[in-house]
């Protein structure tokens, strides 16, 4: 569950990432913590995430956190990057990883199976396609509740 101060601090942090070219990818607030840790995780818009553009964010958000006053008691904020996730769901990701393995998981079954294994082609509006051993497949997008690289061994 989303801790409520999460979404104010998106609002108060997008336009502080978009002015260093970086944009906001998640944010969680670990209240189970003494003190309190609000981590934000960034991606750098043009390259690479690196630890410089982690330490640009927190300087930059630090101020504007501080001046929005949202957040009544001591807290650690925590600036990273999300490296890689293992599960896709931005147009980037489609394209960055398109040729990898995957596992798509669809509710309900679609054509009788709900997982897919196969390497990635492409996602369009309505459908994301997979090479399986040289055969195209075609799975609608609105039956996909989840794509995933495959990490298990020996599934490149």
């Amino acid at each position: 569950m989303t801790h409520p101060l999460v979404p104010q601090v998106i609002e108060i942090a997008t336009p502080v990432a978009d002015e260093l070219g970086l944009e906001i990818v998640g944010a969680v607030f670990h209240t189970n913590q003494r003190p309190p840790v609000l981590r934000i995780d960034i991606r750098n818009k043009e390259q690479d995430t690196g630890l410089n553009d982690c330490e640009r964010m927190s300087r930059a958000l630090e101020a504007s956190l501080d001046a929005a006053d949202i957040i009544p008691d001591a807290y650690v904020l925590e600036i990273s990057s999300p490296g890689i996730s293992t599960q896709l769901t931005t147009d980037r990701e489609f394209v960055s990883f398109k040729g990898f393995p995957v596992v798509v998981s669809t509710s309900p079954p679609y054509d009788g199976q709900q997982d897919w294994v196969g390497q990635l082609i492409r996602r369009d509006e309505t459908k994301v396609y997979l090479n399986q051993k040289g055969r195209a497949v075609e799975i609608p997008r609105s039956q996909i509740t989840r794509v995933q690289l495959d990490e298990r061994p020996n599934s490149k």
